[in-house]
């Protein structure tokens, strides 16, 4: 018998590093390993997020065509057992049982954060996709649960699959560099990552430290470093701080405690998933808390070295290659289970 065949939709992974779009490619490249036929597929015609307004009408026409005719198109092309979504999307016309991953619901849960249309269009749409998928692949159990949850989705076409680290081998094994040199958040800065209050305990901190206050370093504001300069970031840096208000797994602090980073968490159900007890957590809207904590990580080498240890123990115990055979399973869940 042949392996199965799987056409995944990696349109994220063309468009710039992203979260989804590490996923993406480190996923692949796990399950070609583990003896999957991927067939790969990418929406090059799609453009990055506009914001709104024309562009957005006209990324949205893209998409709909590239999900409602071009993937099936190419599922039946390919005989594909399998059609994978990276994001909640599904396909009409496809032929063959769809997967779909959910990474978070975020949108849901902290409704304030997002643009009203935005939202209004992924609660309709992943919730439909969600439901109509034959096989459901959620990031973590803090997912699983809000998919179940908040749209109904049948437990029991839920697989759970976690991330492995976004770090690259060589990179992982760069040692620490002597006294840190700054504090680090890598990410973005859409409303939900809550980097005014990152900023304001910041500004706490350094009045504090006074002059040996170090510096708050933003990588990915504008656009994320490549992983030789990431890995430098970190090797150098007291500790990453996350204060995002919701994540549904946290590959970022999971990426930092792979290579030793000590790591200030904002308190969340999938970061407490993720890191468990590897990191010191503070509330989310509280930047006293989290002037407090960075004050004593910065002034705390034993502490650091207690933290980064901790921190590559729980990042041992996840890898690619168990989320590849996660994935496996929904795959074959999906190709026994019919149309979807």
């Amino acid at each position: 018998m042949r392996a199965i065949r799987v056409l995944v939709d990696t349109t994220f992974a063309v468009r710039g590093h992203s979260g989804t779009g590490v996923y993406v490619e480190r996923v692949i490249r796990a399950l070609n390993e583990a003896g999957v036929e991927v067939v790969e597929a990418a929406n090059t015609a799609r453009r990055a997020p506009a914001g709104g307004g024309p562009r957005s009408g006209l990324n949205w026409a893209t998409d709909a065509y590239w999900t409602a005719v071009e993937l099936p198109r190419r599922a039946r092309a390919c005989d594909a057992d399998v059609l994978h979504h990276p994001l909640p999307a599904h396909s009409s016309a496809a032929r063959c049982p769809q997967v779909v991953t959910v990474h978070d619901l975020a949108f849901e849960r902290l409704p304030e954060c997002f643009d009203r249309r935005y939202r209004t269009y992924a609660s309709i749409a992943h919730r439909r996709a969600a439901r109509s998928a034959a096989a459901v692949i959620a990031v973590s159990e803090t997912t699983a649960r809000d998919a179940m949850a908040r749209w109904g989705v049948d437990g029991s076409r839920i697989v759970i699959a976690r991330h492995g680290p976004g770090q690259e081998p060589d990179a992982v094994r760069r040692p620490r560099d002597g006294e840190p040199k700054h504090f680090l958040y890598v990410g973005d800065d859409e409303p939900r990552k809550n980097l005014a209050t990152l900023r304001e305990a910041h500004r706490r901190y350094a009045q504090r430290a006074g002059a040996s206050a170090l510096p708050l370093v933003l990588a990915g504001i504008d656009e994320l470093p490549d992983a030789e300069r990431l890995a430098q970031l970190y090797s150098r840096a007291a500790a990453l701080v996350h204060p995002s208000l919701h994540e549904g797994f946290g590959l970022t602090p999971l990426e930092a405690m792979t290579t030793g980073t000590p790591v200030i968490a904002a308190r969340s159900p999938g970061l407490t998933e993720v890191c468990g007890e590897a990191v010191l957590y503070c509330d989310p809207r509280d930047p006293a808390e989290l002037a407090a904590l960075m004050t004593e990580v910065a002034s705390d080498a034993q502490l650091r070295a207690d933290l980064g240890e901790r921190g590559r123990r729980r990042a041992a115990e996840f890898s690619w290659a168990r989320s590849a055979r996660s994935h496996i399973e929904a795959y074959t869940l999906a190709a026994l289970g019919g149309h979807g």
